[in-house]
């Protein structure tokens, strides 16, 4: 069963300096049909302006993944990381038992579009982690790298949860599949384009929740960047 999450259904909130679109309930935006699926919480569509961002705030038991599609994301924490974020680059901050951060546009002149994905950790009161990787385009062309998983195999960052995250690029017409396990779920999200998932057509935006689907098979209409959660 395939259940889909149109980009215009989200919430949407306009700040002046942040543009942001919230997949599951997040903020003022509340919907009790959309809480979460599986162990992902949150699933925000971020556009921040030059020079603007999210100042020094705190977290606590949650996997919180960056993901840039589009400009520059400056990051410091109070574990004393200070790095910035690029397209192809991927960060995964574990807030465990209590962290501080602040997330800004690196760029006085540019904006930067950005995912901000939450996982729910596996344990609550973990040790707080951070970490920072580079996936270059031409090792997710065609096909779905994987990205972020509890086991960090294949290179991955390395989460707190039976989750796993892959990111693929797609040419038109070009085509993926993913075996999903009996018992797994999964979220497909679309960066950017459009394609087609088992047959059913998705834009930029759209998100698509899969259980008891055990081969899903991704086809590209236009250039497209795809996320894919791999869930218990």
């Amino acid at each position: 069963m395939i259940t889909i999450r149109k980009a215009s259904d989200r919430g949407h909130e306009e700040h002046g300096w942040l543009d942001t679109r919230h997949t599951f309930s997040f903020a003022d935006y509340h919907d009790p049909a959309h809480m979460g699926f599986r162990s992902l919480r949150v699933i925000n569509e971020d556009r921040v302006m030059p020079g603007q961002g999210f100042g020094t705030h705190p977290h606590r038991d949650m996997e919180i993944i960056s993901y840039v599609l589009e400009g520059a994301l400056e990051h410091r924490d109070s574990m004393g990381n200070g790095t910035v974020i690029r397209p192809g680059e991927v960060q995964r901050m574990s807030a465990g038992s209590g962290v501080t951060h602040s997330e800004f546009n690196h760029s006085e002149h540019e904006p930067v579009h950005f995912f901000q994905i939450w996982i729910l950790p596996e344990k609550r009161g973990l040790l707080p982690g951070y970490e920072q990787k580079r996936f270059p385009a031409e090792e997710r062309r065609g096909r779905f790298r994987l990205v972020a998983s509890r086991d960090g195999r294949e290179g991955a960052l390395v989460i707190n949860q039976d989750a796993s995250i892959h990111s693929a690029i797609l040419e038109p017409g070009e085509s993926v599949s993913f075996t999903l396990a009996s018992g797994r779920h999964a979220w497909l999200q679309v960066a950017r384009g459009s394609v087609e998932l088992n047959g059913l057509a998705l834009e930029a935006g759209d998100g698509a929740a899969a259980s008891e689907e055990p081969l899903l098979t991704v086809v590209g209409g236009a250039l497209s960047e795809l996320i894919l959660f791999d869930l218990a």
